[in-house]
């Protein structure tokens, strides 16, 4: 039974060890970092606070006419960095106008996205790069298009803006791509990254729970040895104590 024990601990333990391993590690590196840098919420600007001029503003159903919107379901209000918008979700999908003029600011181009993303970003740093992506990236996971706009601020802050919404929909930057690495290792999801019920992870987590039961069977029959071993050589004791203690007396 030992010998069994023995085996599957050992061989289990090659198996597994280098993840075990790893999620120490990963544990460990992300309990060091800072969450709100690595979700860069340290660069989110105040959002606009000014008086909203409602007798200026378009009504949605004014507003979607003036933009050709055929028929919307759900219409929000929105303040922007230089005024009011209408965002409306309707058969074209997300499409946002000026709450002012009924004019469409949508699909965000370039100049706008960057503009979206300074009036998002706490700081003074210059815009690097804008850039387009139309499917999702191993940084940005959204689905939807989205403009990635960057910052040379020493921490490599990227802003992305949602292409339809114009909405800032993910922050990210070095340390996050850092933080992503040991998230990927501890949840072992190499594609989508987010999957904590993945197959692999179940089963490394099933065969690692094995392997400690095994050592813990070892465990338990080692310390059964060295009681019985202890018991043994108490009696063996006793028994040379009980043997000395008559020729001590007969003499």
């Amino acid at each position: 039974m030992t010998r069994w024990f023995v085996r599957v601990h050992k061989w289990l333990a090659l198996i597994v060890g280098i993840q075990i391993f790893l999620w120490v590690l990963g544990g460990l590196a992300m309990s060091l970092m800072d969450l709100e840098r690595v979700r860069a919420e340290h660069t989110i600007a105040p959002a606009p606070s000014y008086a909203l001029p409602l007798s200026d503003v378009l009504t949605p159903e004014r507003a979607a006419a003036v933009a050709g919107l055929a028929r919307i379901d759900e219409a929000a209000l929105v303040r922007w960095a230089d005024g009011p918008v209408w965002r409306f979700q309707g058969e074209e999908g997300v499409v946002v106008v000026d709450a002012m003029s009924g004019l469409r600011l949508t699909p965000i181009d370039a100049a706008r996205a960057a503009e979206i993303a300074r009036a998002g970003y706490a700081g003074q740093a210059p815009v690097t790069a804008v850039e387009y992506f139309a499917e999702p990236t191993v940084e940005y996971r959204r689905e939807g298009a989205a403009w990635r706009v960057g910052f040379d601020d020493g921490e490599g802050t990227r802003i992305y803006v949602d292409a339809a919404s114009g909405a800032i929909t993910a922050r990210r930057n070095d340390l996050w791509r850092v933080f992503d690495v040991f998230w990927t290792l501890h949840i072992m999801d190499y594609g989508e990254r987010s999957n904590i019920n993945n197959p692999l992870l179940q089963v490394f987590a099933g065969v690692a729970l094995i392997t400690v039961l095994a050592g813990l069977g070892l465990l338990i029959q080692r310390m059964q040895r060295l009681v019985r071993a202890e018991l043994a050589a108490r009696r063996r004791r006793r028994n040379a104590l009980a043997r000395v203690r008559p020729q001590i007396r007969d003499r």
